[in-house]
């Protein structure tokens, strides 16, 4: 959207505002005593609602308001910064208190006009609410508002950063707000409205000022470039606009800091050598070897970015918003999207979308955006850069794993089709093992128990071809049991399915391999449990706990379960438990325990505990007596 240009209309007076192209250092310019600079930021500050860069639709609401008579007696302007609330807020004072009006269209030259425009007028109150916060500032107010204005028709009070008002500040200025006299009318500024409560919201009529786009900052810009009789470079002043993000004064501020220098022709090398940036080829070049994975060129562009003069934080920021174009391009956001790369650059954003996919830009943004955030707290800026570009530089192609995962799973479900309709007779059918699957599935989510006291069942893998006891391949010979041959061995089978039937074999073949006390420990499990689809629970009777927390210890464990995966082909994860054992009972009746008895029971079986001898051990205690809760079992016991 084009933005108005400056007018000597805006600015009539030469006292007020100089003429354009009027040497700015030799004329009184706004506000300003002879001889006082003004920045650019106040003397090209908007004068008219039309003037309102960006804020079409709040200059379109005022000036209704203004035509149609209804006024209202509270407003809130919201927004970042320098978009433009405060100089709108002065204009409705203007509007408002015009000699000529009340007219949307003020004239610019009356007394009235020029004090408000100089912030000096009586009437118009311009309050920080930063340092104008507590509860005695908002009773002075109230008191001086029953006060009628001076000399013009309404007294207009302009509160600026109102939410950094105390609770109680607020509190005293509601009913004001909701009933004030009829010549007060109050214009709050705000860049958190969030912070404002919501009794002072309701009673305001808000309005909301968006971020300036970077082509009307860029064409302003230029407007005072050839104001101020500096030639400045079209790209220039795009960065400078692009550097603003939004905020009109800021980029006003960065232009005038270039007109400091006292040149006049502004360059693009100007710019970056100002904001500590990269140029526009050493960004490009950067960001091909990133996406060409070269991390040794990667790192010498960045030395020699460092060696012009480029602050590291701000390349990494280049980057991200480089990168942050790119990711636009590649999910098919139009041209116009792009918010840090110019039109030059749109071919090599898009064969960069191209090369490297969503799913690798993200990773990539992620890293940058971690990376200046550790910044704020590192002395080591540098060596956190190269990390990072590093990093980058060695993604590999993240949109090709969900392919993968599905190759694999696809890969998965082909081998063990065949391998289920070559089973014997004696085995599963294909369709069998899907059952069997979904009957496993509901297994070990009720975690049904193998009883280990039952015969030996060996259960053969899912596969054609079957290692025999004596090593020989194919099929089992005429003499040999099938249903109770051993399990084949993982490097000449298919990996064995976990199920009821096959977990007691597997579980008696590891802890035949393994020749240690660890077997001996392992031998007095009394159940098995299915927990997952890799994952076993091997329960212990509550008189063997120390042999429960003896396969527990990583170097045991480790050992069976190495012995597990060796035997089925696949790693299957061990969980150790303890059960209190039912009471023995005699021709259907509970054995009966005196409590003398039951007493040294629970002293015996406690003394076991290692929890309690770790206790015992680290506390130097001594057993005095032992105590049973009514109704509790042997483990609740203390």
């Amino acid at each position: 959207m084009s933005s108005p240009p400056v007018s000597p209309q805006s600015q009539p007076d030469s006292s007020l505002n100089p003429d354009i192209g009027a040497d700015a250092n030799s004329a009184t310019q706004q506000g300003a005593r002879p001889g006082e600079y003004v920045v650019v930021a106040r003397r090209y500050r908007p004068q008219a609602f039309a003037e309102l860069i960006g804020q079409e639709h709040v200059g379109r609401g005022l000036t209704g308001a203004i035509l149609s008579s209804r006024v209202g007696h509270a407003y809130l302007f919201t927004g970042a910064r320098g978009v433009g609330k405060t100089s709108a807020a002065r204009i409705l004072g203007k509007a408002l208190n015009c000699e000529r009006g009340p007219s949307p269209i003020p004239c610019n030259v009356c007394d009235s006009c020029l004090s408000i425009s100089a912030g000096s007028d009586v009437d118009v109150l311009e309050i920080d609410g930063a340092s104008n916060r507590g509860i005695d500032d908002i009773r002075q107010l109230r008191q001086n508002v029953n006060i009628r204005p001076s000399r013009s028709r309404f007294k207009v009070y302009i509160i600026d950063e109102v939410h950094m008002l105390s609770k109680d500040a607020f509190n005293a200025l509601l009913k004001t707000l909701e009933e004030p006299p009829e010549h007060v009318k109050f214009i709050f500024c705000t860049t958190e409205p969030e912070k404002i409560p919501i009794t002072i919201l309701s009673r305001c009529q808000r309005y909301d000022f968006a971020g300036i786009q970077s082509g009307s900052i860029a064409e302003r810009l230029k407007q005072i470039a050839d104001a101020e009789g500096v030639q400045a470079e079209p790209e220039a002043l795009a960065v400078l606009a692009r550097r603003a993000a939004g905020s009109m004064r800021d980029s006003q501020s960065l232009l005038e800091q270039l007109l400091a220098f006292g040149s006049r022709t502004i360059t693009v090398a100007d710019v970056h050598s100002m904001l500590g940036t990269a140029g526009v080829e050493r960004l490009a070049e950067l960001v091909r070897h990133l996406v060409d994975r070269d991390t040794a060129a990667a790192l010498q562009d960045l030395d020699k970015a460092l060696n012009e003069g480029v602050e590291i934080g701000q390349l990494l920021d280049q980057l991200l918003g480089y990168f942050r174009d790119v990711m636009a391009v590649a999910v098919g956001c139009p041209a116009e999207s792009l918010l840090h790369t110019s039109s030059g650059d749109q071919p090599e954003v898009k064969a960069a979308a191209e090369r490297l996919g969503l799913t690798t830009i993200l990773a990539m943004m992620q890293i940058l955006d971690q990376t200046i955030s550790r910044l704020r707290y590192s002395t080591h800026g540098r060596t956190l850069a190269e990390l990072a570009l590093a990093r980058i530089a060695n993604l590999e192609d993240l949109d090709n794993l969900s392919e993968l995962a599905a190759g694999l799973r696809s890969g998965a479900a082909a081998s063990a089709g065949p391998a289920s309709a070559g089973m014997s007779s004696a085995g599963t059918s294909s369709a069998g093992t899907s059952s069997a699957v979904r009957s496993t599935q509901s297994a070990m989510m009720a975690k049904k128990k193998v009883d280990l006291s039952e015969p030996d069942i060996s259960v053969q893998p899912a596969s054609s071809a079957r290692t025999s006891i004596d090593g020989s391949t194919g099929h089992p010979s005429n003499g040999v049991d099938q249903h109770n041959a051993p399990v084949a061995a993982a490097d000449d089978a298919t990996p064995i399915a976990l199920t009821l039937e096959s977990a007691k074999s597997l579980w008696q073949q590891a802890v035949s391999a393994v020749d240690d006390m660890t077997a001996d420990h392992a031998k007095l499990a009394h159940d098995l449990a299915i927990l997952g689809p890799s994952q076993l629970s091997v329960i212990f009777a509550a008189k063997y706990n120390f042999s429960k927390a003896a396969c527990e210890k990583p170097e045991r464990a480790s050992k069976l379960e190495a012995a597990l995966a060796e035997i089925a082909g696949r790693r299957i994860g061990l969980k150790f438990s303890v059960v209190a054992e039912a009471e023995p009972e005699a021709n259907g009746a509970r054995r009966t325990v005196s409590p003398r008895q039951r007493k040294v029971e629970l002293e015996k079986e406690l003394r076991t505990r290692p929890l309690v001898q770790r206790a015992m051990q680290l506390f130097g205690a001594q057993e005095i007596a032992v105590t049973e809760k009514p109704e509790c079992s042997k483990d609740s016991a203390t």
